[in-house]
């Protein structure tokens, strides 16, 4: 197994598809690292030299950010939306969908599982 951005990359895998397992870069992402590195994109992750793992790392390191570094700049970014109270920060403060879908129906995923109301029938059939 190759250690490329501190993750351990299957070694039976391509390394076009090896690549992907980082947080950060999937396959477009991995060809184009490939290309600027110079690397076979068909090659196995077994048959790299550490000449060309090094070359892999120096590429992702000055061009891409990736792994905890990104996931801390995407904590950051929704923590912004939140700070200054905008429409799309309320909606992360609340647990319901971000990107305008429709929440009457669908949005199980967001809101979590259904809560029901105790004694709702009851005060219908009192009116």
């Amino acid at each position: 197994m190759a250690r490329i951005a501190g993750v351990e990359i299957p070694s039976a895998k391509r390394i076009e598809v090896g690549l992907a397992y980082i947080y950060g870069i999937g396959l477009v992402t991995s060809r184009r690292v490939l290309k600027e590195a110079g690397i076979d994109p068909n090659i196995r992750v077994k048959n790299l030299t550490e000449e060309q793992i090094s070359k892999l790392n120096i590429e992702i390191d000055k061009h891409y950010t990736v792994e905890g570094a990104l996931r801390r700049q995407i904590v950051q970014n929704i923590q912004r939306l939140k700070d200054i109270g905008s429409y799309r920060g309320l909606r992360h403060r609340k647990g319901l969908p971000v990107r305008g879908q429709r929440t009457r129906s669908n949005a199980r995923t967001r809101k979590g599982p259904r809560k029901t109301v105790a004694g709702r029938k009851m005060a219908a059939e009192k009116t």
